[in-house]
């Protein structure tokens, strides 16, 4: 395997080609990242889809897709994209449209059938009108569906949503309410701990006990449980009583070692010699 994606033809001399054959119905052409896309004006699209599918030389004869762009910003906020397909010289192009909500674009039906359901997938998203189109009708949207998602002015939770009601034993459609607030969810770990306090967080600095909810991350559980067990851990006790002071005679060193053998008054110590011998 050369290569992980198909081999297309080179793009020289298709840039030059396609403008000698379409001529001013090209607005703009650019080249960039192996690609080649035009931009042509609304009202000559359907003649220019036919020059491009039947001038020897180019022979565009498939229609792969029709995408919808939105820029809200621009006075003709839509463009739509045709991308083409050379058989014959194995290569790619783009011819994109610009319109508006009102403004429609011919249809390319009569051209390639397949743009029927092409044309209803952008208009059903984008609301882009197709002038000619036999069956423009919602396609991937419910029955009733009012606006279009895929608009950056229109939210993608939709304003209504459906359900099934068994009182009226019908479909029933009501405002969009949301279970949880989606839009500040933050796609943390929930291991490693909200950086955030939530409401009543700032009631308990440690955790009650092990597996209680904490505000705290992981590595702060653990400094926090060793701080309250060295502080609630007793002092310790000498195993053994090494000086005077701890043993209760008083003396601040420890007794000398002859000195504590305890004294027995039975016995009369010789002279120069211990109490035992």
């Amino acid at each position: 395997m050369k290569s992980s994606a198909p081999a297309y033809a080179s793009n020289d001399g298709v840039i030059g080609a396609t403008e000698r054959t379409l001529g001013a119905k090209i607005l703009s052409s650019l080249e960039a990242v192996n690609e080649v896309s035009f931009s042509v004006a609304r009202e000559s699209l359907v003649e220019t889809m036919t020059l491009l599918r039947d001038t020897p030389g180019l022979e565009y004869q498939q229609l792969m897709e029709i995408a919808g762009v939105d820029y809200p910003e621009r006075p003709d906020r839509f463009e739509v994209v045709y991308c083409l397909l050379s058989l014959t010289r194995n290569h790619r192009i783009r011819v994109h449209v610009r319109t508006d909500e009102i403004k429609p674009v011919p249809s390319v039906t009569g051209i390639w059938p397949v743009a029927g359901w092409l044309e209803r997938e952008v208009y059903d998203m984008y609301g882009v009108l197709f002038e000619g189109n036999p069956d423009l009708r919602r396609i991937l949207t419910d029955y009733g569906f009012v606006g279009h998602p895929q608009r950056k002015d229109f939210p993608l939770t939709g304003y209504v949503e459906v359900r099934y009601s068994e009182e009226t034993k019908r479909v029933a459609y009501e405002p969009v309410k949301l279970a949880q607030d989606f839009r500040t969810f933050d796609f943390m770990s929930p291991w490693e701990g909200a950086e955030y306090i939530l409401p009543g967080d700032e009631k308990a600095k440690l955790p009650e006990e092990k597996g209680a909810p904490t505000p705290l991350k992981a590595d702060e559980i653990v400094k926090a449980d060793a701080a309250q067990s060295k502080a609630a851990a007793p002092a310790p006790t000498p195993k053994t009583t090494e000086s005077t002071t701890q043993t209760g005679e008083g003396r601040a060193e420890p007794t000398p070692k002859r000195a504590r053998k305890p004294k027995n008054p039975d016995v009369v110590p010789t002279k120069g010699k211990g109490q035992n011998q």
